[in-house]
């Protein structure tokens, strides 16, 4: 599991956007950066910046997972057949703890990370304690007995800020859900616009 070494809104805030749609979000009331000389932060990117703060953006978005990490989904997305910014967006969607977070069985991507690293999720009956393990068109994820009538899920499931994408069918009343396919990126319900194509020129540089 690795180790978010900074205050989640502080990503927010150095990027200026309210990158999970969270109403609690600073930026909903200050749209600059964090430190004394945030409000003077506003000059022009380079090329090479507006890469940056989109793989920023796109590698915050997923609980700020690691730069090593990161860089092997790029690996595996320029591999892959077809565009290799929709597929990097299918290999992170494909997280489970994005799955979780997904299913509104918790409420924040941080929040999927650890609940799965602390064994509260099965896949296809198995329990699996790793955030980055890559869930499969037809696997079937559910919480573990114990775990469905915790508050913090009972809460996560009734949050009307987001909805659950077409691509995963979820039963909340057993806590369950089932993995269709592997979605596009307009699929994807991000609350701010991700360029993942921007992030495969940053790395191919």
């Amino acid at each position: 599991m690795s180790k978010r070494i900074e205050a989640k809104y502080k990503i927010d805030r150095r990027l200026g956007q309210n990158i999970w749609g969270r109403p609690k979000s600073p930026v909903n009331k200050r749209e600059y950066g964090p430190g004394q000389h945030g409000q003077r932060r506003k000059g022009k990117l380079s090329d090479f910046g507006t890469q940056l703060r989109a793989k920023q953006k796109l590698k915050g978005y997923y609980a700020n997972i690691t730069e090593k990490q990161f860089r092997r989904y790029y690996a595996e997305a320029v591999r892959m057949r077809g565009d290799s910014g929709e597929n990097l967006v299918g290999l992170l969607e494909r997280r489970l703890d994005a799955v979780v977070f997904r299913c509104k069985f918790v409420a924040t991507p941080f929040a999927a990370r650890q609940f799965v690293n602390h064994g509260h999720v099965r896949v296809n009956g198995r329990r699996v304690n790793i955030p980055s393990y890559l869930v499969k068109p037809g696997d079937v994820i559910e919480l573990k007995d114990a775990s469905k009538q915790l508050e913090v899920v009972l809460v996560a499931s009734q949050l009307a800020e987001r909805d659950v994408p077409d691509y995963i069918e979820v039963d909340h009343s057993k806590m369950q859900a089932r993995y269709t396919r592997v979605p596009t990126l307009s699929e994807v319900p991000y609350a701010v616009q991700m360029e993942p194509n921007l992030v495969i020129e940053f790395y191919s540089r």
